[in-house]
């Protein structure tokens, strides 16, 4: 992984990660409808994915590239996600 791409994933990754703990503590966030997903699936949280995303598939298949980033999370980074 070049540093350019490794940059972007640190980016995305602590992108994901602040939405989770906004989400996780006051059920809302300005983030991208990316992020929200993202953060909902990183808290199990399918009831914090934002309006119009009625199906977990396609909401998690909208992820795309950041499927890779929940994945780290969960495994990695849970650490990071604080306790409401």
């Amino acid at each position: 992984m070049n540093s350019e791409s490794t940059d972007k994933a640190v980016w995305q990754i602590d992108s994901i990660i602040k939405t989770a703990n906004d989400l996780r503590n006051d059920e809302a966030t300005a983030a991208s409808i990316s992020a929200q997903i993202a953060g909902a699936f990183v808290l199990n949280r399918m009831d914090l994915l934002p309006s119009g995303c009625n199906d977990i598939i396609e909401a998690w298949d909208r992820l795309d590239d950041w499927q890779e980033y929940v994945r780290k999370i969960k495994c990695k980074y849970m650490h990071f996600i604080i306790e409401a």
